[in-house]
């Protein structure tokens, strides 16, 4: 079972948010949301609200359990480009790029192990 979120439209450059989000990828919730709090970058604050957003999807619309959660995937989609003019000297303009991206995180819930036995396949060692 996996739950996803997603931020669409959301005003940062793609390419800084997927550095952002390269260090949560496979990674528990607990210690993703930990790295994610201590990184000075932009991106961070966000890609933080949407992995709180899919955890709270996978506890509330699928009762998974939070503690057996973890980033099965996260990645960053580029969205469209807003273009910008500033004036520049002698009666010129330049156009400014600002990029928006899409944010996108699933997580999954680790599959506990088989009760009954110690691990071993049965047979006699």
């Amino acid at each position: 079972m996996e739950a996803r979120a997603v931020a669409r439209y959301v005003r940062l450059s793609p390419r800084k948010a997927r550095l952002v989000t390269e260090m949560i990828r496979g990674k528990s919730v607990d210690e993703a949301l930990a790295v994610l709090r201590f990184s000075p970058q932009k991106a961070s604050r966000v890609v933080e609200k949407v992995l709180r957003s899919a955890v709270a999807n996978a506890t509330h619309n699928l009762e998974l359990d939070e503690d057996s959660l973890y980033v099965a995937r996260a990645y960053v989609d580029q969205g469209p480009v807003l273009k910008r003019w500033k004036a520049r000297a002698r009666g010129r303009a330049e156009m400014r790029r600002r990029p928006l991206a899409h944010v996108t995180v699933v997580v999954r819930s680790r599959e506990t192990p088989a009760a009954g036995g110690s691990g071993r396949s049965g047979r006699k060692a």
